[in-house]
This record gives structure tokens, sequence and C-alpha cells, in this order.
């Protein structure tokens, strides 16, 4: 299950979003998954659930939100049309995936201790 080593990763990024407040607890994550970033939801929920508490986060709760895959033009920037030839429409240029194909850690949330 590649979820686990996704989870890790995440769990890499946070601690270096979080490295200025070393007291702070994490109390989210939200993270953005692509419709073409090739995870599946419920395993990655699994995965933190299970790794969670082994990487000091056994508080934090995980936030999926899902992201619609978009194309557009390289040349123009254009939006195509889903289900398009991936050619655009205006100017002939190739279509590019532009969201909905990555795995992003969007939001961290602390409980901060004031000192």
């Amino acid at each position: 299950m590649h979820e686990v080593s996704l989870v890790q990763a995440l769990f890499d990024a946070a601690d270096l979003a979080i490295a200025p407040h070393p007291s702070a607890a994490v109390r989210l994550l939200k993270v953005r998954v692509g419709e073409l970033a090739g995870v599946e939801t419920e395993s990655l929920r699994t995965a933190f659930e299970l790794c969670r508490g082994e990487r000091g986060y056994g508080d934090a709760e995980l936030e999926l939100v899902s992201e619609r895959a978009r194309w557009s033009c390289r040349a123009c920037g254009s939006g195509l049309r889903a289900g398009a030839a991936l050619r655009c429409e205006l100017c002939g240029g190739e279509g590019r995936l532009a969201a909905g194909g990555e795995l992003v850690l969007d939001r961290v949330e602390l409980d901060v201790v004031e000192a």
C-alpha cells in the first residue's frame, strides 16, 4: 500500500511547516487529493490512522478535499473542455494537466501553547 509512504511524506512536510512552533500540537492536516493522483482515499485515511501516533500526530485529524482534473493549453493558457482531444480550440496548442494530478498538503492547523 503506497499510501503509507504518502502519509509519511505528508508528515515530513508538516514537520517542516511546524518547526518554528516546537511546543504546538497539530490539530488538523488538510490535504488536497487530485482526481488523477492515483491515491485511494480510504487507504490514505487508514494509513494516516495507523501512522499518526508513531509520528507524534496522535491527536491530529485528516481532512481530504477532492480536486477535479482540469486541463489547459500550454501555449495560451486557455482552459480546455473535459473530454476534448487535448488540443486548444483557440490556438491549436497542446493541452496539459493544470490541476487534479497531485497530492498537496494545503493546511496545517495547530494548537499553540503560549509561553
